[in-house]
């Protein structure tokens, strides 16, 4: 893969430079801060070669491309300077933003950054459990104490990383914001603790507290720091700004902090975590099952964002509960993709996607390309993926479970829960239970009409006449063809699709099929099966057929960025439609007039084995002639 050019490529398709505010990464997303998101072209990224899939959370563009993020990351910030003091996204384009949407971008925003650090950390004192478990090295040792130091310094000096990547998010000088969050740590600070109750600034009492490895008190400091920093640098004379606001800003504001912020904060995050921790001893197998079961979509609309805070001020006083329940859901996606796995004999290309996915989710923890890639493109395993995790998760909830230092859920990391046993039972069973359910019930709906003939079975002896866009098949009395017939939706000229101006469509890298030159602006069904998929803007549409086929029509080319003027669309996903049943409307000559080709491709996606995608010869067809004949 070409790092750069794919870097480069994601540049200029989310609106270019001028477009961009800010850009971090986590493991496998890019997460852009965008001025104008209406400006990124969402359809041409997923179709790009590389992209698993684009996701919007949080007030971010997420691009989601696996594990070699960084790399392309690294290639997109050469010589580029991403954040500086532009305003952001919502403010740019006078979008409205929920203020709890508000609250998940800057947890989000200030977290991302740290994750790669945190997670190696994290695997680090795994990997020290285990060697003292197994007597290969003393916990007090040199070697051991100096590793050690490694694996928890980004915990214990947590205050000063977020002061810095709080202050990036929130457009103040972070470098101001991470000394605030140093002066909580410094000795000489730190040192009054030893005083007790007979600390006090300028004969105000101050409460002592220790602020390693705390979270909420940075939070709310930060957030004072970055409008103070506003206010002074409009009163301040420019001449001065240097060294004055940051002079006044941290006179000001640490001693506030140790006063005020950083009190109030730790008891707010005391409070949340009794609460959880509280709600957990209620019922840990409910919490078990909420968290277990339906974390999976925690994570695709950016809300467990929300849980951070809280597991880090949690593993700061001895374990996390949350994350050791939320783990259930990641062995489950990881079951489910095994079963995959297992289940698509016939399918190389998908049998290949659930092997590598699954091997990288055991392996590292990152999931996002089983979830974007096979849960959200085969809702049948939604059910299995909920009830999975949901075992697991209260398993873990109901014997109390903790996590106790932050790493990716995956085999690796496994020392770092306790009580152990319980934890690896628990991620055993989401996994088994995953995987056997969705070997045994399948990832997509089975024909409920195996004698439909929109795949039927003809014997070579038969006396039907071979449709002439199929080859000759030798005679061959034990062989049998399997065909499947897709009708055309549209009425126009057929042409083939290497023609098109879009390499997704050109290069056969999103499927097999023909494309019409539409001449009345009116989609119909080209099988019998199901609504799978419609575009909110509807110019594109996937069914799928009695068979399991999948089809996709897509009307023109680039006209997402219609935003759904001119496109009519007459059912909804989920909808089960006959052959020749009205799907969109759209008006062909405005669409042209915007100056957008109206050429549609007729792609097969998927099917449940592999095929031959026979084309029909004839240059003008009509609604329901026979477009496209797939044989096995």
């Amino acid at each position: 893969m070409d790092h750069k050019k794919m870097g480069d490529d994601i540049v200029r398709l989310v609106g270019g430079e001028a477009n961009i505010n800010g850009l971090v990464h986590c493991a496998t997303r890019l997460r852009f801060d965008l001025k104008d998101s209406k400006k990124a072209e969402r359809e041409t990224l997923e179709k790009h070669d590389g992209i698993i899939t684009v996701v919007e959370s949080g007030g971010q563009f997420q691009v989601v491309i696996g594990s070699n993020v960084a790399h392309v990351y690294a290639e997109i910030m050469k010589n580029r300077d991403f954040g500086g003091d532009s305003s952001s996204s919502a403010e740019s384009t006078g979008e409205k933003t929920s203020v709890l949407s508000k609250v998940f971008e800057i947890i989000s925003g200030s977290f991302s950054p740290l994750i790669p650090a945190m997670a190696g950390s994290g695997m680090l004192k795994a990997l020290l459990t285990v060697l003292t478990m197994l007597g290969w090295m003393s916990d007090t040792s040199d070697t051991y104490l100096i590793l050690s130091a490694a694996g928890n310094a980004v915990f214990y000096f947590l205050p000063i990383f977020l002061g810095i990547t709080l202050g990036m998010k929130l457009k103040a000088n972070p470098y101001v914001a991470g000394v605030i969050g140093a002066a909580l740590m410094e000795p000489n600070f730190t040192g009054l603790m030893d005083k007790g109750s007979d600390v006090s600034f300028l004969g105000i009492p101050v409460v002592m507290m220790n602020y390693s490895a705390s979270v909420f008190p940075i939070f709310i400091s930060i957030s004072i720091y970055a409008v103070l920093d506003k206010l002074l640098k409009k009163i301040i004379l420019k001449d001065l700004q240097l060294f004055l606001v940051p002079m006044i800003a941290l006179m000001i504001m640490v001693p506030l902090s140790a006063m005020a912020f950083g009190p109030f904060g730790t008891t707010v995050g005391d409070w949340i975590s009794s609460g959880v921790t509280w709600l957990i001893g209620v019922s840990g197998i409910l919490s078990g099952i909420v968290l277990g079961g339906f974390m999976t979509f925690m994570v695709v609309f950016g809300l467990h964002w929300g849980f951070t805070p809280i597991t880090i001020q949690n593993i700061g006083v001895g374990g996390d509960p949350i994350e050791a329940m939320a783990a259930a859901a990641v062995f489950a996606q990881i079951g489910v993709a095994f079963g995959i796995f297992l289940k698509a004999k016939k399918n190389k290309t998908l049998r290949t996607l659930a092997g590598s996915t699954s091997l990288t989710g055991l392996l590292a923890g990152v999931t996002e390309p089983i979830v974007y890639g096979l849960i959200l493109r085969y809702k049948r395993v939604i059910p299995i993926v909920v009830i999975a995790g949901a075992i697991g998760g209260a398993i873990n909830g109901h014997f109390g479970v903790k996590m106790t230092a932050y790493v990716f859920h995956n085999i690796f990391a496994i020392p770092v829960y306790t009580p152990t046993v319980v934890y690896v039972i628990a991620i055993a069973c989401s996994f088994a239970v995953a995987a056997v359910l969705t070997v045994m019930f399948g990832y997509e709906s089975k024909s409920k009409d195996t004698a439909s003939d929109k795949n039927e079975s003809v014997s070579n002896t038969s006396t039907e006449s071979t449709p002439e866009e199929l080859p000759v098949v030798p005679e061959a009395k034990t062989t049998e063809i399997k065909k499947e017939q897709i009708y055309s939706p549209l009425t126009g000229k057929a042409v083939a699709l290497s023609t098109i101006n879009d390499p997704a469509f050109s290069t056969g890298a999103m499927g097999k099929g023909l494309a019409i030159v539409p001449e009345i602006g009116e989609v119909v069904a080209p099988v019998d099966g199901v609504v799978t998929s419609l575009f909110p803007t509807g110019h594109a549409i996937g069914l799928t057929t009695n068979a399991g086929t999948e089809i996709l029509i897509h009307i023109g080319i680039n006209t997402v960025a219609l935003k759904g003027k001119h496109f009519n669309p007459v059912v909804q996903e989920g909808d089960i439609v006959r052959q020749g049943d009205l799907l969109i409307q759209f008006e062909i000559d405005k669409i042209k007039e915007a100056g957008y080709e109206t050429v549609t491709p007729v792609i097969v996606t998927l099917t449940q084995q592999e095929v031959d995608v026979f084309e029909t010869t004839q240059e003008h067809v009509q609604k329901n002639d026979v477009l496209l004949t797939l044989v096995v």
